[in-house]
């Protein structure tokens, strides 16, 4: 066993097995639909969660986890013999769970908590937590670890269309470029995340169609990826639905085809976030390969 525990909060979307094989513990964040909680793992299949989203005429919140879930987390770790713990959140720039849980892990001394901003969601903070789990099982210290999750952090981004605004300016999570969309009806605004600042949502372009907004990511991620190989960075790539399968796949051969030398993962686009950006939203997550920074 690793000398330090990894915690993250549901919104990571690591696949279930990879969450057994690491023992990576998690805090399940609750949904809210009226005056009804559910929690992201209510929804084993993601589609029943846009289809519930969908059908229902009282729309989806979300909220931090209440602090008994993070002290469950840190009990289970203590239980099983951590002595440290390293928690991996979703972006600080669009939730408050980062801050959340740093004040609640300053109130322990019986265990040694980190808390790590990933300035992003679904899988690139996930590929982080992936990191730190195998860097703690070879034994690596905590400092090492933080000094590795900023490498890669740092060379994160993401590009994502959503098919309405409307959830965005529902719940308030766009930061940047309202002025781009405001006011335009049946576009499908491009949206990326900036890890290197404050990890919020920035609108950067706009498209009638999806395939308006694959043309546009396509022709600015050819710029990151020849950056990126100069660079001598291979790359893992992840592309993220929202019930939106059948898009996603279609961007996946695309790019496969054309980066025959990058690493291509599929993920999904969760609850938590779902409820922000709404169905069908596809996106696709870059970073170095976290496996090339485990050595």
């Amino acid at each position: 066993m690793s000398k330090i525990a990894i915690i993250v909060d549901s919104s990571s979307y690591i696949p279930k097995d990879q969450l057994k094989k690491h023992h990576i513990y998690v805090i399940d964040n609750p949904i809210i639909f009226g005056e009804t909680i559910y929690h992201e793992f209510n929804w084993p299949v993601n589609a029943d969660f846009y289809q519930q989203m969908a059908t229902t005429p009282i729309q989806p919140t979300t909220s931090q986890p209440a602090p008994g879930d993070f002290e469950a987390a840190f009990q289970a770790a203590k239980d099983d013999g951590y002595k440290q713990a390293l928690v991996i959140t979703l972006s600080s720039g669009f939730s408050g769970t980062f801050l959340n849980t740093s004040a609640i892990a300053s109130s322990h001394s019986d265990i040694d908590i980190h808390v790590w901003d990933s300035r992003i969601a679904c899988l690139g903070a996930g590929n982080q937590a992936l990191l730190a789990a195998y860097l703690a099982e070879k034994g690596i210290g905590i400092d090492e670890i933080l000094s590795k999750l900023q490498i890669l952090r740092s060379r994160t981004g993401v590009f994502f269309v959503v098919d309405s605004i409307s959830h965005l300016q529902r719940t308030g999570r766009l930061s940047g470029g309202q002025a781009l969309v405001a006011g335009l009806l049946n576009i499908k605004p491009i949206l990326n995340i900036n890890t290197n600042k404050q990890g919020k949502i920035d609108a950067v372009a706009k498209t009638r169609k999806m395939s308006g907004a694959w043309r546009y990511i396509e022709k600015h991620f050819a710029k990151i990826a020849d950056n990126y190989q100069r660079a001598g960075w291979p790359m893992r790539v992840s592309i993220l639905d929202a019930d939106n399968p059948e898009l996603a796949d279609a961007w996946l051969k695309r790019a496969e085809k054309r980066w025959p030398e990058i690493i291509f993962e599929r993920g999904i686009i969760g609850p938590l976030v779902g409820v922000h950006i709404g169905g069908k939203a596809v996106g696709l997550i870059w970073a170095e390969d976290y496996k090339r920074l485990e050595d």
